[in-house]
């Protein structure tokens, strides 16, 4: 196993008290991943793994604040807990944005993919799934597409559902919307492709963002899901995250 630390003196002080305590190897070199921090650390912790394409289970341990994709701080036992975790896929979401001066960038996201307006202008925006044009006009400050994983960070705050990690669902979710005032997102078969045309990119722009890398000025953007790059997230038995998931159906 290898070790991960944020830069928070917090995650900084248990890496040094796990590597006095346990055998690591260096990164390049590991069949499992112990990091440490908080929710914003694993999620650069898995998108460092897709990038070097090198993909392993990660056990995190919450040094961080929120910590809901990471287990409980323990310096003992954790040969033990590590073989009686429970393992869970999850699949990332793959985006792709054409800005308007015509350039493509894709970018993968565990969380969610965000359209967010850039002024103070409302953003236009065209929904369509599998090519079909659903929505003809969106008027809103934004629109994401969130995995179930991250169906309980930003877009439970924009009131969108809270998803099982086994329901094979995306959920799509307006941010502020104006028009159709009545519209309150969607839930979609996760084999299905979501594209968004931005009517007006220069005069109302928008962004993408993939987790925490943003496009800008974009006027084209496709979310679906790749099953190709799944991640395996590791938890201790008791607090696993479908559990978790499931809960935040009824936190108060």
């Amino acid at each position: 196993m290898a070790l991960v630390a944020s830069g928070a003196e917090a995650a900084q002080a248990a890496e040094g008290l796990l590597r006095a305590r346990y055998p690591f190897v260096p990164l390049e070199e590991a069949e499992m991943i112990v990091a440490l921090g908080g929710d914003g650390y694993m999620l650069h912790t898995l998108h460092e793994m897709l990038a070097r394409q090198r993909v392993c289970p990660v056990f995190g341990m919450n040094r961080g604040t929120v910590g809901f994709l990471m287990n409980d701080w323990r310096l003992d036992g954790l040969v033990e807990r590590l073989a009686h975790a429970r393992a869970f896929s999850v699949a990332p979401l793959a985006m792709t944005a054409t800005t308007v001066t015509g350039e493509e960038v894709r970018h993968n996201a565990i969380n969610e993919v965000s359209l967010l307006r850039e002024t103070r202008q409302t953003a236009w925006i065209e929904v369509s799934v599998n090519g079909r044009v659903v929505l003809p006009e969106l008027i809103c400050d934004g629109v994401l597409v969130a995995s179930p994983a991250g169906s309980t960070a930003y877009n439970l705050s924009a009131w969108g559902p809270i998803l099982p990690l086994s329901s094979r669902l995306v959920a799509l979710t307006p941010i502020s919307p104006f028009r159709p005032r009545r519209w309150r997102g969607a839930l979609i078969p996760d084999e299905l492709k979501i594209g968004f045309r931005v009517l007006d990119p220069v005069k109302r722009p928008v962004s993408a963002v993939a987790d925490q890398r943003e496009v800008r000025d974009v006027s084209e953007i496709e979310v679906c899901v790749d099953r190709s790059e799944a991640l395996t997230l590791l938890f201790d038995p008791e607090h696993a995250l479908d559990e978790r998931i499931a809960m935040e159906q009824f936190a108060v």
